[in-house]
């Protein structure tokens, strides 16, 4: 955990950087501008699903309850994907403006990758995503009747999977394949995926934690032993 932090702390710094500046601002107009088309979409969809529903089998406040629980989790999960997402068209750049200043022997032994592979790469994280975020989501339901048993489960399963797609986003640029594991422990890739979905779920902070997290990621898996290259 001190290693994820540690990363974090010496990332954030870096985000007022000229190149990694102007990488945020983009990946901040595009996530809220992709967020509103398709979140608008979603609330008119759900809407018209539900009122179907209640028209024969719910009560009006039964149905208001399941549209705000669904409205709260659908947007956290939505912005958390199309997040990911879009940073996955300048992860590349972010590492590699991270790498030039601290790491510059593992830049210039790095293999970039092209926009069709980081396209296919943000297309499989997506995917997995969804599935195993669709996959929990009945269990999430019923501990709701916990009052802080779903939050927790969404944490869980999301800091895993952010650690998993953050550390190997890094990690791909100089692997052999995907199949390389980066040399970062489990604990270390689940404790910087916790902190990332944390504050994605703080307003307005969540439009910066993307780039925080990959430049973060970035120095996590540069500064573990056995990794390229030494600040």
């Amino acid at each position: 955990m001190n290693a994820a932090l540690s990363a974090l702390l010496r990332a954030l710094p870096q985000l007022a950087d000229g190149p990694v500046l102007r990488i945020l601002l983009k990946t901040v107009f595009l996530t809220v501008a992709v967020f509103a088309v398709v979140g608008l979409a979603a609330w008119y969809g759900l809407s018209h699903l539900l009122a179907q529903w209640d028209a024969g089998t719910v009560a009006a406040g039964l149905s208001g309850l399941i549209a705000a629980v669904l409205t709260v989790i659908g947007g956290w999960l939505l912005f958390r994907l199309v997040a990911v997402m879009v940073l996955q068209f300048f992860a590349e750049d972010i590492v590699a403006a991270v790498e030039a200043r601290h790491y510059p022997l593992a830049r210039q032994a790095a293999r970039p990758r092209s926009l069709g592979q980081s396209l296919g790469d943000g297309l499989r994280s997506l995917a997995r995503a969804l599935l195993v975020n669709l996959a929990i989501l009945p269990v999430a339901l019923v501990l709701l009747v916990t009052g802080v048993g779903t939050a927790l489960l969404f944490w869980l399963v999301n800091g895993w999977l952010l650690g998993r797609e953050l550390t190997e986003m890094v990690w791909l640029r100089h692997s052999e394949g995907p199949e390389a594991k980066p040399p970062v422990t489990g604990l270390q890739r689940f404790a910087l995926g916790g902190f990332v979905a944390a504050l994605m779920a703080v307003p307005f902070v969540n439009l910066l934690v993307p780039v925080l997290g990959a430049a973060a990621a970035t120095h996590l898996v540069h500064r573990r032993p056995g990794a390229l290259s030494h600040a």
